[in-house]
């Protein structure tokens, strides 16, 4: 079976939609702001261009990296999903909680970033695994 690059694509973007949504004022942005100590002021300085430009070329790896696993006729949307969020929530939550540990971070911090994680992940796998 070959790889559907635009599916890949697709789904690497997904995380830039859920994460405009995610981290806005509507559900974690303040208390992600606060969990990193960062002011608006910092906000507004951060190169964005750079951040986005870099953000989305790792998003489209691990999309790519995540339709290597799913590269099998009978991998569905509901497989999709599954494996999706079993590499979110498995690999990528669990790896931020370890980490969030020996940094001190606190269980709120770890918890937005994981929760993150691993939506973004579940929602690439759907993508994925439906768009065949």
């Amino acid at each position: 079976m070959t790889i559907n690059h635009l599916a890949v694509w697709v789904a690497a973007l997904s995380t830039f939609l859920l994460g405009g949504l995610w981290f806005s004022p509507i559900l974690f942005g303040k208390a992600w702001q606060t969990e990193n100590q960062l002011s608006d002021a910092d906000l507004k300085t951060a190169n964005t261009g750079k951040i986005m430009g870099l953000s989305f070329l790792f998003a489209l790896i691990m999309s790519y990296n995540l339709a290597f696993f799913l590269n099998d006729p009978s991998i569905d949307g509901g497989m999709g999903t599954m494996y999706g969020f079993f590499t979110g929530f498995g690999w990528i939550a669990m790896a931020i909680f370890i980490i969030g540990q020996f940094e001190h971070k606190s269980t709120r911090y770890m918890l937005i970033n994981a929760g993150y994680m691993t939506i973004a992940l579940t929602l690439m796998g759907l993508i994925i695994g439906l768009w065949k």
